[in-house]
């Protein structure tokens, strides 16, 4: 699907960069098809060093010489890049953006065209491959092009394709999750220490517990209150920290997390 095309990711930072190594790396595209804009002129030679693909200060020339371009600006910076690059961008283009609660709709009425663009919410984890992101089409944008934008984000991780009226539920869960998760991490690595545990070592026990516990239930696709039940045995450890944790109200309180921060997503999108 992307083979033979031009990539142009117009903010190079961190997500952007990922991107860029995960496609090199599974052989979706080489370093000759992508191409990255980025804001300062040391950051042209890193990125040029790190990665091996040519940057530029210019939006516009990214955005014209690309077949997919990738929008991985601050939210706050989308309708000034949008402004910038509209005289360029053709209906034969996709434009893919990252932005936070930025909408589909947003960037079409500034890009004042008919051109496809395809909305994802990624996470952090998507910088070490392991990334959940979020797909969703805008009203021109075709099953092809959602397709492409599936190709480059499998390259950093897991994809699903939703209705982007639930992509503040998104943001909230797994785009603010992996904090939710580093709180649970530290909590469990302070009670490693609090019981004499060296703090590196109870960072590795919190740490290595959370992910093999995700990856048996990604594996497994056992529903986690059956996982759960196969850890805890009668009248034994388990099931008293499970009963703290019912007592501190945990799960209501992840529950009232998610939802809250979906309610701030509506607020802050850019519609």
């Amino acid at each position: 699907m992307l083979s033979g095309k031009k990539l142009g990711i117009i903010g190079a930072g961190k997500l952007g960069e990922a991107i860029a190594q995960g496609l090199m790396t599974h052989g979706v595209l080489s370093a000759s098809n992508i191409l990255c804009s980025v804001k300062r002129d040391d950051s042209i030679a890193r990125v040029k060093s790190k990665l091996g693909i040519d940057a530029t200060l210019d939006n516009v020339a990214v955005a014209r010489e690309s077949d997919v371009i990738l929008l991985a600006v601050k939210p706050q910076n989308v309708e000034r890049v949008a402004h910038d690059i509209r005289a360029v961008v053709q209906p034969s283009q996709l434009v893919l953006s990252v932005a936070a609660a930025v909408t589909t709709g947003y960037i079409e009425e500034r890009l004042e065209k008919p051109i496809p663009v395809v909305r994802a919410m990624p996470n952090t984890p998507a910088s070490i491959n392991a990334g959940m992101t979020a797909i969703c089409k805008g009203k021109f944008a075709t099953k092809e092009h959602l397709s492409m934008a599936e190709e480059i984000f499998r390259a950093v991780g897991e994809v699903v394709m939703l209705d982007e009226s639930l992509f503040d539920g998104v943001t909230a869960l797994s785009a603010s999750g992996p904090a939710y998760i580093y709180v649970v991490i530290e909590s469990l690595a302070e009670a490693g220490v609090k019981l004499g545990i060296p703090r590196d070592v109870s960072t590795l026990l919190a740490a290595q517990t959370t992910m093999g516990a995700a990856k048996l239930a990604l594996e497994t696709k056992q529903h986690p209150a059956l996982l759960k039940d196969s850890v805890t045995t009668p009248a034994g450890t388990t099931i008293d920290g499970l009963l703290e944790l019912e007592a501190g109200g945990l799960r209501v309180t992840l529950i009232k997390a998610v939802v809250k921060a979906a309610e701030r997503a509506g607020q802050l999108v850019k519609k």
